[in-house]
C-alpha cells in the first residue's frame, strides 16, 4: 500500500485521498464496503485527524463515499456520466449496460402560453402535447421527464403508449421527426417534496435541472424539462480551444 510523502509538496490530505481512489478504484474497497475508520487511518498513515478528515470530506463531496449516520462511511456506488449530447435516456442507459424503464405520471394537451409558444416556435394557444413521465434504470428512479411536443407535428401521440419505450424513437418512427440539433441549459437545484418522493431523495435532496430544446430539420419539435437525482448523475464534456484568428 501507498504510503504518505512527508517530503512532498502534494498537501497530506490529497495524498489520502489519492491513496483511498486507488483502493476503491482497484476494488479492494468495494461498493457498499465500509471504509477504516478515522483512527484506523490515522495509525496507519501517521496522520492527525483532521487531516484524514479532509480527505474524507472530499471523497464524500465527490460522491466517491457515503456517510450513513450511526454506522459509518462506504464506498458509494459510482455516478452515471452524462454526455452533453442528443441522445434519448433510453439509449444512454443501454449504453451502459442498464435496462431503462419508465412510468406515466401526467399525459394531456395544453393550451401554449406566451412563454411556451416563444420557445416551440408556435402561436400562443396552439395545442401542446405535455408528457411527464418517471423514468427508471435498472429499476431505481433516476429522473422525471417533462417534454411538450407540438401536437401540429405528432398529431395522436397521446393514443401511443409510451411503458419502456424511447420518447425519441417514436417520434422518428412514426412522425418523422429525426431531431438533429438541440440546445441545453443546466441547473442545480433542490428537488421539491413531489419530485424529492418520486426520485427517492431526501427533502431538500440537489438535483441536476436540464432543459433543453430539440430540432428537427431546423424546426423545434420539443421543450423538455429533466429533473435529475445529483447523488446519481455527473456531467461530462470535452472542452477544446477555439481557433485563433490569423
Amino acid at each position: 500500500m501507498a504510503q504518505i510523502d512527508p517530503d512532498s509538496p502534494v498537501p497530506k490530505y490529497f495524498q489520502l485521498r489519492e491513496i483511498l481512489l486507488d483502493l476503491i478504484e482497484n476494488n479492494e474497497l468495494a461498493i457498499g464496503m465500509a471504509i477504516p475508520s478515522e483512527r484506523e487511518l490515522c495509525q496507519r498513515f501517521g496522520l492527525s485527524r483532521m487531516t484524514v478528515r479532509q480527505a474524507v470530506d472530499h471523497l464524500v463531496s465527490e460522491g466517491r463515499l457515503q456517510r450513513v449516520a450511526g454506522k459509518g462511511t462506504f464506498v458509494a456506488r459510482p455516478k452515471i456520466e452524462m454526455a452533453l449530447r442528443l441522445t434519448s435516456f433510453s439509449d444512454e442507459m443501454r449504453a451502459r449496460g442498464m435496462e431503462p424503464g419508465s412510468r406515466d405520471l401526467d399525459r394531456r394537451v395544453v393550451r401554449a402560453s406566451a412563454h411556451l409558444a416563444r420557445e416551440l416556435g408556435i402561436r400562443p394557444g396552439d395545442e401542446v402535447h405535455f408528457i411527464e413521465r418517471l423514468r427508471t434504470a435498472a429499476d431505481e428512479p433516476m429522473c422525471i421527464e417533462r417534454a411538450h411536443i407540438p401536437v401540429s407535428l405528432a398529431p395522436d401521440l397521446d393514443t401511443h403508449d409510451l411503458t419502456g419505450r424511447s420518447l425519441y424513437a417514436l417520434l422518428e418512427t412514426r412522425y418523422g421527426l429525426v431531431l438533429d440539433a438541440g440546445e441545453l441549459t443546466i441547473d442545480g437545484g433542490i428537488a421539491d417534496p413531489g419530485d424529492a418522493d418520486l426520485l427517492k431523495l431526501p427533502r431538500g435532496g440537489a438535483v441536476l435541472l436540464l432543459q433543453r430544446r430539440s430540432f428537427a430539420g431546423g424546426v423545434c419539435a420539443e421543450l423538455g424539462v429533466s429533473t435529475y437525482r445529483a447523488d446519481r448523475y455527473q456531467l461530462r464534456t470535452v472542452l477544446e480551444i477555439p481557433a485563433r484568428r490569423a
